[in-house]
């Protein structure tokens, strides 16, 4: 049996952003045993991926080096005699782990300072793999071969069971199809449409013969009052109330999803999930939804894409002359 070990991103979109990458590799070779190494509380994202067999939670922490405890982890895996090792995050640190346990073929991009750390490093042509999804595929392929395109879709794995249980926690009943509003987004607030709109759009979505959700991180719970506290009672606040597991599953159970260039919106295109994708500070073209059912909103401003994490002019007009209205009408427009 051939082994390969995964060392995964640590934020919620990226994970579903690799697992394109995942099935080619076991599309190349059936039978694979695929594990992942990767932060604790990403396990409810791969305990629904098929294709992963087992999560190695490490406890490292964002930025730091822990030499002594990568090097105790990496001996402990050098046990599990894995074949190879492909590195997703392009920092040192996270090379160490497959070096430490002797991995005999070790992939990734060059990114810092990674030679020796790294035996089949890859140097990133961005123009050739301008997605997320296709640069972290692209490492499934022997290092001269194309990538075809499309890619496999995310598809994330929820029964029906754990969308009752998630359903009951929260002493939700549905009557009537469920928009799913997700506003967080980690990276900073120039990718956040404003809280009031979203509340107006869930008053106009509640008029409009739809029930509504706010879902997110507990780093979200204060978007989430404000956007309750806009809707005029439109709308039920779960941000910060669920974990990463059930809002999952709730977001399994909803019609669709209006979301920010966030975790949550990757998470709901691969649940299958019609979702209306808010762009301002960030680009479609880096790290679009992998859903023929998405719909991109975006307004193409001169000074838009900025990739910053705050507007750097002053303005935020790439979100504010985004209108509920225009939100509304593409909810309207999906098939739900």
């Amino acid at each position: 049996m051939h082994k390969i070990l995964i060392v995964a991103p640590s934020w919620v979109g990226d994970m579903v952003l690799a697992q394109p990458m995942f099935k080619l590799l076991h599309a190349r070779r059936p039978g694979l045993a695929l594990d992942v190494l990767a932060p604790g509380w990403t396990a409810p994202l791969l305990e629904r991926m098929p294709e992963v067999r087992r999560t190695i939670a490490h406890p490292f922490r964002h930025g730091e080096l822990a030499l002594a405890p990568r090097r105790a982890l990496g001996r402990e895996l050098a046990r599990e005699g894995y074949d190879q090792a492909v590195v997703l995050p392009n920092s040192l640190k996270s090379a160490l782990v497959p070096f430490f346990a002797g991995i005999a073929v070790r992939t990734g991009y060059v990114g810092e300072m990674r030679w020796g750390l790294l035996n089949d490093a890859r140097r990133l042509d961005e123009r050739r793999l301008p997605q997320m999804a296709e640069r972290f595929a692209a490492l499934a392929l022997p290092r001269d071969e194309a990538l075809a395109r499309p890619l496999p879709a995310p598809a994330l794995n929820v029964g029906g069971a754990e969308r009752r249980a998630a359903l009951e926690r929260h002493g939700l009943a549905p009557q009537r199809p469920v928009v799913a509003l997700c506003p967080g987004a980690e990276y900073g607030p120039a990718k956040r449409w404003p809280a009031p709109y979203f509340g107006q759009l869930a008053q106009d979505l509640a008029k409009n013969g739809y029930e509504v959700w706010i879902i997110g991180s507990p780093n979200d719970a204060g978007i989430g009052e404000e956007i309750a506290r806009a809707s005029a009672g439109a709308c039920a606040n779960l941000c910060g109330r669920t974990t990463l597991a059930e809002a999952v599953a709730l977001l399994a159970s909803s019609a669709l999803a209006v979301s920010n260039d966030s975790g949550l919106m990757h998470v709901a295109a691969a649940l299958g999930k019609p979702v209306v994708a808010l762009y301002g500070s960030s680009s479609p073209a880096f790290t679009p939804p992998l859903s023929g059912a998405a719909t991109i909103l975006k307004l193409d401003l001169p000074c838009s894409p900025c990739f910053q994490r705050v507007c750097p002019l002053g303005h935020f007009n790439c979100m504010i002359q985004l209108t509920p209205a225009r939100v509304l009408a593409a909810v309207q427009s999906a098939r739900i």
